[in-house]
């Protein structure tokens, strides 16, 4: 591991990953070998949304099984990864003037952070904090927040976001193998070449006026940890850890700036 860690960007798709092992789990268990164990985990998830912007900062963050619908397996996983409010105060510091509010009870980890650390770091032995996502700024502010802690890649804080490009549930197939549809193609092919490009500002307008953009983000929720990581890879070189559509509509795209 270099003096400064790498930023990565999770396609995290279904909760049933957390039981998979298959090409896509086995990329993730890769990437936390290569990259070995930081001092902690920055996370933000695609599933804390949330007036404001908050951080973790209790010392052991519980388990949240966000989701319902799902085996009962699912629901037994816990996750007992340790908090680390030492990093989430530095985080608060490093993102001013930025405001974040620290969270002592409320939040813990959910299915977009434990799902994919339950992979990369299965011992559960490295501290996570959590970033929520404040859903109602733009774009641009999320690019921003993400570009103020691209310091605390030298201070051996992973920065893992947790989401997908392209993120439509309500035309999601089950058929086996789908084709994935037209307007995820062009979506998910706009944004790595945008990203190749250095293309970020552009990247952080309003993904419905993008090519494919208005059905591949009907809303907004999944898209932003995209920009955390834009914006905390300072421009570093893009590496596209795993590609694949499933479902027809879900982007599993994985990457990794400055690796």
């Amino acid at each position: 591991m270099g003096s400064r860690l790498p930023v990565v960007f999770v396609g995290h798709g279904s909760p049933l990953h957390a039981l998979d092992d298959n090409a896509y789990t086995r990329t993730l268990s890769r990437l936390g070998r290569e990259i070995g164990k930081p001092k902690a985990v920055l996370c933000v998830s695609a599933h804390w949304m949330s007036e404001g912007t908050w951080a973790t900062h209790m010392a052991r963050p519980k388990t949240i099984h966000d989701f319902y619908g799902f085996p009962r397996e699912l629901f037994e996983i816990r996750y007992p990864a340790p908090g680390s409010p030492k990093t989430a105060e530095l985080l608060r510091e490093t993102a001013a003037p930025r405001k974040v509010q620290l969270d002592d009870e409320f939040w813990g980890l959910d299915h977009g952070a434990w799902a994919v650390l339950r992979h990369m770091y299965p011992q559960a032995d490295v501290p996570v904090v959590q970033l929520s996502v404040y859903i109602e700024q733009p774009g641009a502010y999320h690019l921003d927040v993400g570009r103020r802690l691209a310091a605390l890649r030298d201070q051996g804080i992973l920065i893992i976001g947790s989401g997908n490009i392209v993120h439509n549930l309500r035309m999601i197939s089950w058929a086996k193998d789908p084709a994935p549809y037209d307007w995820g193609r062009e979506f998910d092919g706009f944004v790595r070449s945008a990203t190749e490009d250095g293309a970020y500002d552009a990247l952080a307008g309003d993904p419905r006026d993008m090519p494919g953009g208005a059905l591949s983000v009907p809303a907004p929720d999944h898209w932003y940890p995209y920009l955390y990581c834009l914006g905390a890879g300072g421009g570093d070189r893009v590496r596209w850890e795993y590609e694949a559509i499933e479902n027809a509509s879900i982007s599993m795209r994985c990457a990794s700036f400055g690796r």
